[in-house]
């Protein structure tokens, strides 16, 4: 239990996150140094969805303590980074000091209409770019624990309202024996009517939960297969804050078929929220961390991806 209390202290240490919670959530995002007391109402997280979260968060720490990525050496100018393995189980990181999540997977489909960008393996690779070796609940706790703020999914009634949260950029990392890439996952959409890429940005809708009124048991709607949509999902973790039709016959996006790599290749997502930056006075420790590159982001961690 200690490891995992100084586990806690080092995430609260090294991220300056911006979420509010009450009820049960409060005392875990206080622990992880998630809570902050000046932002207006409307970025109050108040459902129990934020518990659940973070004590997903918090118990997978127990299976990782041992995983820690420690890269190249440092200096005083340059802090060592860090990568927080979030599950024994998955393919997902967290960077608490450069803000960032990172999750594996493969290339699932390179020449289809799209509903989503990238899905959990085992749920809707037929009609997503990338299958990542994650559930989608994980990847929004590690969001939350790098900053993020769910907004809401979309409505659709009485009427159309768009996804909102904070926006989420996303890296695509892969090697082959051209060498190393890195690309916007906008690159891989292609926008049918225009067949130029999209030009959209997603952001942090947070899904939903629901209880099984049988056993009590809670369950993350995203996790059946909507993580990462391009086509509008009231269950979605990420998604495209304008309208964007779910109807096969009228799909907005496909895959950007001669920019994606083969079938099963693996890559890596780099998940980068765009954080408010809060003034402060300046010192060498909070110096900010300089934008990753393909090579440091490739080379933190290079675990096999299951099959």
């Amino acid at each position: 239990m200690n490891q995992i209390q100084n586990r806690i202290l080092t995430l609260r240490h090294s991220s300056n996150s911006g979420l509010c919670a009450t009820g049960s959530a409060s005392a875990v995002a206080r622990a992880m140094g998630l809570c902050s007391t000046g932002r207006a109402s409307g970025a109050r997280i108040l459902s129990s969805n934020i518990a659940l979260a973070l004590s997903l968060l918090l118990a997978s720490a127990s299976y990782c303590l041992a995983d820690d990525v420690t890269p190249a050496a440092t200096t005083p100018e340059a802090p060592q980074e860090q990568l927080i393995k979030l599950s024994k189980d998955y393919d997902i990181w967290v960077d608490p000091r450069r803000k960032l999540v990172v999750v594996d997977g493969t290339v699932a489909i390179r020449d289809a209409g799209l509903e989503m960008f990238a899905c959990p393996k085992g749920s809707k690779e037929h009609e997503s770019v990338v299958a990542v070796n994650s559930s989608a609940q994980l990847v929004h706790a590690g969001l939350l624990a790098v900053g993020a703020i769910p907004g809401h999914p979309v409505q659709f009634n009485p009427k159309y309202v768009a996804a909102t949260g904070t926006t989420i950029d996303i890296l695509v990392l892969w090697q082959d024996e051209k060498g190393k890439h890195k690309v916007r996952a906008q690159e891989w959409v292609k926008d049918a009517k225009t067949g130029e890429e999209m030009k959209h940005d997603w952001v942090f809708g947070g899904s939903t939960f629901w209880t099984d009124e049988t056993t009590g048991e809670k369950y993350y709607h995203a996790d059946g297969g909507d993580l990462i949509c391009v086509s509008n999902f009231s269950t979605a973790t990420l998604d495209l804050p304008i309208e964007s039709s779910q109807a096969n016959d009228a799909l907005v996006y496909s895959a950007f078929t001669e920019r994606i790599p083969p079938r099963g290749t693996k890559v890596r997502l780099v998940l980068i929220p765009r954080l408010e930056k809060k003034p402060k006075e300046a010192t060498a420790a909070d110096a900010p961390a300089k934008e990753p590159s393909s090579v440091e982001l490739l080379e933190d961690q290079k675990p096999e991806v299951k099959e």
